[in-house]
């Protein structure tokens, strides 16, 4: 939730000059708390010259689309739903610390494209301050894109993303933290669609329980067995039998035989741990 923040006046002021001599502009699109933000600005200031380009794919839960359309006509913004193949690129199957890469290539791939149809267009992402500081293979395609990240160039952090979305009523300023679905691979554990389904159907049973913060996460070489996490607030809720229940029914439907709860429980960046510990980066 929303800490210690700058002024949020004030940052929304330099957000709304960042896009003021900017031409047209396209804005990757996922419904998060970032990119609704900056597809909100972006309209508020350019008007018809800002464009919402969302992709859809295996990674993406349905109900995140869903959302997102919904966000995008509520802010105003034209929105436009493309496909995109991230699974049909080996690289990205095969889940290394790299995996990341090969979905951003692909999503700016698909954005350069409706970009390039209207002359002097840029290409504007969420990625905020405080990614400057997390591993983010995927920042490397946006360079290579020539994506821009008013949100980093502002200043913004995470908290201050929610500041100011709370200060222009969007509803997504507390919406949780969301990542795509490979995301709760193990890295080296091929990502499919299967997978990515059984993870997805898990966490949209926990959704409908009122869990905010979750995670629904594979285990290595195990596929029968889940790892949930939850916001250390919300564990008391276990303790119901009946709740308890639902939740394994729920994790039996889709394919898996065994519920595990990590005592951690949620913390973005988990995953990251394992780099650590391989050297790949530093903490």
């Amino acid at each position: 939730m929303v800490g210690v923040t700058s002024d949020p006046a004030a940052l929304l002021t330099a957000l709304r000059r960042w896009f003021e001599p900017r031409p047209d502009v396209v804005v990757a699109f996922s419904g998060g708390v970032d990119s609704t933000l900056v597809a909100k600005v972006a309209y508020d200031v350019l008007g018809a010259r800002a464009l919402a380009l969302t992709a859809r794919s295996a990674s993406l839960m349905p109900e995140e689309l869903d959302d997102a359309v919904a966000l995008a006509q509520e802010i105003g913004i034209a929105h436009r739903i493309v496909d995109t193949e991230e699974l049909g690129r080996p690289e990205y199957r095969a889940n290394a610390p790299s995996r990341c890469y090969y979905c951003k290539t692909e999503l700016f791939d698909a954005t350069a494209l409706v970009a390039g149809a209207r002359p002097g267009t840029v290409v504007v992402d969420g990625f905020n301050r405080d990614d400057l500081a997390d591993h983010r293979p995927g920042h490397a395609a946006a360079a290579e894109h020539g994506v821009l990240h008013p949100l980093a160039e502002v200043g913004l952090t995470k908290a201050d993303v929610r500041a100011v979305s709370k200060v222009l009523g969007l509803r997504t300023w507390s919406k949780p933290q969301l990542a795509c679905l490979s995301s709760r691979v193990p890295y080296g554990m091929e990502v499919t669609a299967e997978r990515l389904g059984r993870i997805a159907a898990v966490e949209r049973s926990l959704r409908r329980e009122g869990f905010y913060d979750l995670r629904a996460r594979l285990v290595r070489d195990n596929d029968e067995m889940v790892r949930i996490e939850l916001g250390a607030s919300e564990w008391g809720r276990l303790a119901d039998p009946e709740l308890r229940g639902r939740i394994n029914t729920a994790a039996q439907q889709a394919g898996f035989r065994f519920v595990t709860v990590d005592l951690e429980g949620f913390r973005s960046g988990r995953m990251n741990d394992e780099l650590v510990q391989l050297g790949t980066v530093v903490p």
